[in-house]
C-alpha cells in the first residue's frame, strides 16, 4: 500500500525526531522472520527503551540525511527493520540478542557517534554493559577503598579491644 505525500511528510518527521534523540541506529534484515518472532523482538526492544520500525528506505534515506546516521544511508537496501535508541547500546544489544536466537535476522549495520559500524561492530557495541551496570561497576571501585580501610580500622579496634580485656582481668586480680 503506497503512501500519499501528507503520510510519507509524516514518517519522515516521525524518523527526524527518533534520530534527533537517538545515539544509536542499528540496521537489520529481516526477510523469512515469522510474525510470532517479529512480535517478541519488537516487545523486547520496547521494554528497553528500542524504537524498531519498518520504513520504506528512501523515506529513511531523506529522514536520516544530515543527521549524524546518514554515514550509513548507502546500507539502507532491501526488507530492513530501522532501530533507534538514545542509549547507545540498548538497540545493538536487543538486536544482537534477537539475532543469536533467530538466524532470519541478519545484522546489517549500523552507526553510532557519526560513526558507521559494520555487523562485527554492531555486535561488539552489543557486548558493552549497559550505563546502569557500569556506573554500579564504577561505583564498586569507589567504593571498595573505603570499604577496605573501614574493615582494617574496625580489625584494629577489635583488636585493641581484645587486648584490653585480657589486660584487665590480671588488673582485677592483683587488686
Amino acid at each position: 500500500m503506497s503512501l500519499n505525500r501528507s503520510e510519507k511528510e509524516a514518517v519522515i518527521s516521525d524518523v527526524i525526531s527518533l534520530a534527533a534523540k537517538a545515539q544509536t541506529l542499528v540496521i537489520a534484515e529481516y526477510r523469512g522472520i515469522k510474525v510470532a518472532d517479529m512480535t517478541k523482538l519488537r516487545t523486547a526492544a520496547r521494554s528497553n527503551g528500542v524504537s524498531l520500525s519498518v520504513l520504506k528506505n528512501t523515506l529513511a534515506r531523506r529522514a536520516v540525511a544530515g543527521s549524524a546516521f546518514e554515514v550509513v544511508s548507502d546500507q539502507m537496501t532491501g526488507p530492513l527493520i530501522y532501530g533507534f535508541s538514545e542509549d547507545a547500546v540498548a538497540a545493538a544489544k536487543v538486536v544482537a540478542d534477537f539475532a543469536k536466537t533467530n538466524d532470519k535476522l541478519v545484522i546489517r549495520g549500523g552507526a553510532y557517534g557519526g560513526k558507521s559500524l559494520d555487523a562485527n561492530g554492531v555486535k561488539q557495541l552489543a557486548s558493552i554493559p549497559s550505563k546502569e551496570v557500569l556506573l554500579a561497576q564504577l561505583l564498586g571501585l569507589m567504593q571498595s577503598p573505603i570499604s577496605r580501610t573501614a574493615r582494617v580500622l574496625a580489625a584494629l579496634a577489635e583488636q585493641r579491644g581484645a587486648g584490653a580485656a585480657e589486660a584487665a582481668p590480671a588488673e582485677t586480680a592483683a587488686a
